[in-house]
């Protein structure tokens, strides 16, 4: 839907409330918070949508398990909240699934630190019904396709979701566009000049170069967030980040219509064996990265480490690889390992600008939530057209 808007600066040019680079799922995320609240929005994706990591990703809406581990309980309250809304609002595209968690005698965690972790994590659902967790009894433990028994302690279930990122991404973008937000895509953001009203953006496609005005520019760019800004005239305050490379293995044999929750033999981290449409998800890893987004691979020490965990596991496994993907974490630099840092959002307020750092699948439509108190404070009041907390996603992808 198109729709021409007032000037800014007495110019003929087009006119914008909220301009949103990057059409991931955080930039789609705000784009429909932004035009559900009543400011005229434009989104702009170089590539297409959720090109990047938004597409990468382990496909999971869920609360973060592990994240307990480092205390993050907001994050992770949050998280539960935002899959039990997906799961109303999204249902073609968001769906529960039992996550499986095997504890051997040489696992890291004994079985009443899982059942403590999991007793939490219920706890932190509220108490309800689909927090709740079960043991599976020995007597189950051959109806695991697969599993390796020997050394098999004890045996956990829970729920949490799945969904197909790609797809929800462009729900979002759907959701936002049928509310009045326009999009270019492909388009790239050649420079954006700062102005007494707001931000004058160049951007070019196929069609050539345009100049449109918006009275605030977000940045949510994702691995290409500090280059977006350094298009930007002046340069807005920058934080500094590390990028972190998760890959995944697409396997062409589905092990199980279940989920497992592994702990990788050789270092102890977290990896998912996941049902993928009729094949199986493997991931992910924890890499550091530097080079250009644009060229990220996996790498074969990851499909290396990737596959030892899966024969560790599922030793008569058959299955043969078919595809791979790699995505970008946008973390904190610090001293601590990857493991530890914290998951939240973090967002860098300027002069008519708005830019977000990190962010989950599971929690897009909470940070745009965030971002909008904060955007509503620059651009004051309009009249909203709809709640994202109670919008249905368009099911016709």
């Amino acid at each position: 839907m198109n729709r021409d808007f007032p000037p800014i600066d007495n110019t003929t040019e087009p006119a914008f409330d909220v301009l949103v680079v990057g059409g991931g799922i955080q930039g789609a995320g705000v784009a429909q918070a932004a035009q559900a609240a009543g400011y005229r929005t434009l989104v702009v994706e170089k590539t297409a949508w959720a090109a990047g990591t938004s597409s990468k990703s382990s496909k999971l809406i869920h609360g973060g398990l592990r994240y307990l581990q480092s205390g993050d309980f907001a994050l992770v309250r949050e998280s539960l909240h935002e899959r039990a809304l997906l799961l109303k609002l999204a249902p073609q595209l968001v769906h529960s699934n039992w996550f499986v968690i095997p504890i051997y005698r040489d696992s890291r965690y004994r079985p009443w630190q899982i059942r403590a972790g999991l007793s939490l994590y219920w706890l932190l659902t509220g108490c309800r019904e689909e927090g709740r967790f079960e043991v599976i009894p020995r007597a189950k433990w051959p109806q695991l396709p697969g599993l390796k028994t020997e050394g098999l302690q004890s045996v956990f279930r829970y729920r949490d979701a799945q969904t197909d990122d790609s797809k929800l991404t462009a729900a979002v973008v759907q959701s936002a566009v049928s509310l009045g937000a326009q999009t270019r895509c492909p388009a790239t953001l050649l420079s954006a000049e700062a102005t007494a009203a707001g931000y004058r953006v160049q951007l070019e496609s196929s069609e050539g170069v345009e100049t449109v005005h918006s009275r605030l520019l977000v940045n949510a760019a994702g691995p290409w967030i500090n280059r977006v800004a350094e298009r930007l005239s002046p340069h807005p305050r920058q934080l500094e980040i590390e990028l972190v490379q998760g890959a995944h293995l697409v396997l062409d044999q589905q092990i199980s219509a279940q989920c497992f929750y592994l702990e990788s033999p050789e270092d102890g981290r977290a990896v998912f064996v996941l049902p993928w449409y009729e094949g199986t998800l493997l991931g992910t890893t924890e890499t550091a990265f530097s080079g250009d987004p644009d060229q990220l691979r996996p790498s074969a020490e990851e499909r290396r480490y990737l596959l030892k965990v899966l024969h560790h596991y599922f030793p008569d496994y058959r299955g043969m690889v078919c595809g791979d993907m790699a995505g970008l974490r946008v973390l904190p630099k610090e001293q601590a390992g990857f493991h530890w840092r914290s998951r939240e959002v973090q967002f860098v307020e300027g002069n008519h600008y708005l830019a977000i750092y990190g962010g989950k699948l599971t929690g897009y439509r909470a940070t745009a939530e965030k971002a909008m108190q904060r955007i509503s404070k620059v651009l004051g009041g309009a009249t909203p057209q709809a709640d994202t907390r109670t919008l249905p996603l368009p099911s016709g992808l």
